[in-house]
């Protein structure tokens, strides 16, 4: 069996070049070191490291070793991260980014119930159509309508966002689909799924505005200005709006929620994750 800490004593040999500086970053005496070294070289069978008047070279097969010895480390180094996040309080900062479409009109609505369940937990809600990254802890949890796939990242479809056709029941147009003009996102949004979805039903029929953000188009459409294509649990919330998007092609978005796979145990941060997945199961619809 092979034991971790002569697997330590040896990277920290084959990091420091001699004995004598490993036992000086280790703490320990020029004899523990040599005592772990040759006990891992014992329960290996090999020789490890070639112990030279001024220095202690890896073998071949020492450095074939320790590529294998240092992805151990990181395994061990992960699990303590693991444990100790285990272990903290269901208290502190946890900042929560999302696209905007799911922020104010949804997960904010719910801030009070959270701070009810968890008054010590500070939720930093973030409303941002852009990538973050988790593994440079730009967020602790991030929601998203694309599946993450950063390196480190764990994530989960918690939900489907279905979009509609709306427009205010008085629009004048209502009656004349050949007539609808467009509430639309501006050009620097054109690859973005419910852009492409929306001008492809407009097709050659105008866009009478371009706006940036999803409750800018909400506010439009009451306004009569136009048709817009809404979440349905935004349209459908709406006393003064219809849904006109019958006969027209439909269009869903998938919500996920991504975390670092070395925070995901931590247990404010899992409050924050089941805060989401419960916030998003709660309304109809947003199907899982």
């Amino acid at each position: 069996m092979i034991d971790w800490e002569d697997i330590r004593h040896f990277l920290a040999v084959a990091e420091s070049g001699t004995l004598s500086a490993a036992a000086r970053k280790l703490k320990v005496d020029h004899a523990t070191v040599s005592r772990r070294l040759a006990s891992l070289e014992a329960a290996l069978d090999v020789r490890l490291v070639d112990r030279l008047p001024r220095s202690a070279r890896l073998t071949t097969i020492g450095e074939a070793v320790r590529e294998h010895a240092l992805a151990i480390e990181t395994s061990v180094d992960g699990i303590a991260r693991l444990t100790k996040a285990a272990h903290k309080p269901l208290a502190g900062r946890v900042t929560l980014s999302a696209p905007p479409v799911l922020v104010a009109p949804l997960l904010a609505r719910h801030l009070a119930r959270f701070h009810e369940d968890y008054p010590d937990i500070r939720l930093s809600l973030s409303a941002n159509g852009e990538q973050v990254s988790l593994s440079r802890r730009e967020a602790d949890v991030a929601v998203r309508l694309v599946r993450p796939d950063e390196t480190g990242s764990i994530a989960r479809k918690i939900g489907t966002m279905p979009f509609g056709l709306y427009a205010h029941r008085a629009y004048a147009h209502l009656a004349t689909p050949q007539r609808w003009q467009f509430i639309a996102y501006d050009q620097g949004f054109s690859d973005m799924p419910q852009q492409r979805w929306l001008l492809g039903i407009a097709g050659e029929r105008p866009v009478v505005c371009e706006l940036n953000y999803i409750s800018e188009h909400l506010i439009a459409a009451r306004a009569g200005v136009g048709v817009a294509g809404l979440p349905c649990f935004l349209g459908e919330a709406d006393p003064d709006l219809v849904r006109i998007d019958q006969g027209f092609p439909s269009f869903t978005r998938d919500i996920w929620l991504a975390v670092h796979r070395d925070l995901r145990q931590s247990r404010p941060i899992r409050a924050v994750m089941d805060f989401v997945i419960n916030v998003v199961a709660g309304e109809p619809l947003l199907t899982t």
